[in-house]
């Protein structure tokens, strides 16, 4: 059994490193990447921490991204784990971003703004991932955007119903990241590649806590 890889997604990390201090912009960097560094660091540390990153990102609609999938953004380029990111890392991670918007344009083909459970089943199905319908309505679910439910109107787990909400684009790249790592992690287990493992307690439980 093979897990992913048909359509390319973004996968690009950044190097290690940043800058701590200001002295001008570093050699060679984009002179408009590096005035939108200075913008984001409100504090003016040298470094960007997640909530200077969440106020800096918004979606299609002028929403904030979820801080969650900020976090993510976070723990995937603040490569020296010190919490927070430098200019090297920001570079990186503001060029995965734009990859991904390209992504999220290229699914979103009805140009609604988010990612409907057809979209999401395209993208991931392109990404390598064929995934059962009952897992696409729980990511569906889990990530749509909370704001097209009306208390007490979620569809039931089990319903195929188009009323499952849009996918912001935040959330879709979380989506997509999570869906990519919980499937390696499978895999690293899945030594004969049949689809199936069998694990304790004990090892499940790792799995899960090392995921980011």
């Amino acid at each position: 059994m093979s897990y992913g890889g048909i359509y390319s997604a973004p996968t690009g990390y950044p190097g290690s490193g940043g800058y701590a201090s200001y002295g001008g912009a570093p050699a060679g960097a984009d002179p408009q990447l590096w005035s939108w560094f200075l913008a984001v660091d409100r504090d003016r540390s040298g470094a960007i921490n997640a909530d200077e990153l969440q106020r800096a990102l918004v979606n299609g609609d002028w929403t904030p991204f979820d801080l969650d999938t900020v976090k993510l953004l976070m723990n995937v380029f603040d490569t020296d784990r010190n919490g927070t990111i430098g200019f090297t890392e920001f570079s990186g991670l503001w060029k995965y971003i734009r990859e991904w918007q390209g992504v999220f344009r290229h699914f979103d083909r009805d140009r609604s703004g988010t990612i409907d459970r057809r979209e999401l089943q395209d993208a991931l199905q392109q990404f390598g991932y064929n995934l059962s319908p009952h897992l696409l309505n729980l990511l569906q679910r889990k990530y749509g955007s909370q704001q097209f439910f009306q208390k007490g109107s979620a569809p039931a787990i089990g319903s195929y119903q188009a009323a499952l909400p849009g996918i912001t684009f935040d959330r879709f790249v979380r989506a997509c990241v999570v869906v990519k790592q919980i499937t390696e992690s499978f895999a690293t287990l899945d030594t004969d590649r049949d689809g199936w493992v069998q694990i304790n307690y004990e090892k499940f439980m790792e799995t899960v806590l090392m995921l980011p």
